[in-house]
C-alpha cells in the first residue's frame, strides 16, 4: 500500500500568510510539500487558487463551516480551491455531553455530507479534546459519534488533542477503524496549554500511531502554536514524515 499524502493545514501559518501569502506558500512547496489543507474556503478563494497554483500546491482538502447557512457557499469556494475534501473543524462541547446531543449533531453531519456530495465532496468531522475526554455511557463521544454517522462521513482525527483528552491513540484508531481517513499530525508534550513541537520533536509515539491505522490516506501537520520558529517547525515537520513514510500524489 502507498503511504499517505504529506500536507500541511494552512491554520499553522497563519500569521505569515497575512505577512506575506505568497512568499509563504512558496516557501512550502520548497520544502517538499505538495498539498495544503485550507482553513479558509470564503475568503476569495479564487485568489488563493491562483497562489497555490503559482505555488506548485494543490488544496486538498478544506476546513469549512458545514452546519451553517455559509455553507453552500463554503462548499463552492473548497471547490474553487480544488479540494475533494470538507471537514466540520468544530462543534461545541455541550453537544457531546450525552447520547441525545450526538445523535443530533450526526444527523446534521449526514446531512451536510449529503449535500456536500452534490458538490463532488467527501465530508469529516474534526476532534478536539473534549470529544475524548468526555464519556457516554463509559465510551468516548467521538466513538458515539462514530457509530451514528453515515458510512460517507470520515473522521479527521487530530491525534495530538485525542492524547490531550486522555486516549491511547493507536488503540483509538485501530477502535475507529477505516472510517478515519486524515489524520492531524502534530507533536508537543501533551498538555492543552503549552507550545507544540515539529513531529518527532515531541512525546507523541508519532510512529506508532501512523502504524495504527492503514486506512488513512492523508497526514495533515498543524502546529496550533509553536515556541520555535513555525515555518522551521513545519519543514522538519515534513523532513520528520519523509525519513519514516514516503509521500504520494495528490489524493
Amino acid at each position: 500500500m502507498a503511504a499517505p499524502l504529506t500536507a500541511v493545514q494552512l491554520y499553522s501559518l497563519r500569521d505569515q500568510l497575512t505577512a506575506d501569502r505568497k512568499g509563504t506558500l512558496g516557501a512550502l512547496a520548497s520544502f517538499g510539500y505538495r498539498a495544503v489543507e485550507c482553513h479558509d474556503a470564503l475568503s476569495d478563494p479564487r485568489a488563493l487558487r491562483a497562489d497555490l497554483d503559482a505555488a506548485g500546491l494543490v488544496a486538498c482538502s478544506a476546513h469549512v463551516p458545514a452546519l451553517t447557512d455559509q455553507a453552500q457557499a463554503a462548499f463552492r469556494g473548497a471547490r474553487t480551491l480544488g479540494a475533494t475534501s470538507v471537514v466540520v473543524p468544530f462543534q461545541p462541547p455541550e453537544r457531546f455531553t450525552d447520547t441525545d446531543g450526538v445523535r443530533d449533531l450526526a444527523r446534521e453531519l449526514n446531512d451536510a455530507a449529503a449535500r456536500a456530495a452534490d458538490h463532488g465532496l467527501e465530508l469529516g468531522y474534526h476532534n478536539h479534546d473534549f470529544e475524548l475526554a468526555q464519556h457516554i455511557d463509559g465510551v468516548p463521544a467521538l466513538e458515539v459519534l462514530a457509530d451514528h454517522l453515515d458510512e460517507a462521513v470520515f473522521l479527521e482525527v487530530d491525534i495530538y488533542w485525542a492524547a490531550v483528552g486522555g486516549q491511547d491513540v493507536p488503540a483509538l484508531l485501530r477502535r475507529l477503524g477505516e472510517r478515519v481517513t486524515h489524520l492531524h499530525v502534530k507533536d508537543g508534550p501533551v498538555t492543552k496549554d503549552d507550545p507544540m513541537t515539529a513531529v518527532g520533536a515531541g512525546r507523541m509515539p508519532i510512529a506508532d500511531i501512523l502504524a495504527a491505522q492503514p486506512s488513512v490516506r492523508r497526514h495533515i501537520v498543524e502546529l496550533d502554536r509553536c515556541a520555535t520558529d513555525m515555518l522551521t517547525a513545519v519543514k522538519e515537520s515534513y523532513d520528520w514524515l519523509q525519513d519514516h513514510h514516503n509521500a504520494r500524489g495528490p489524493r
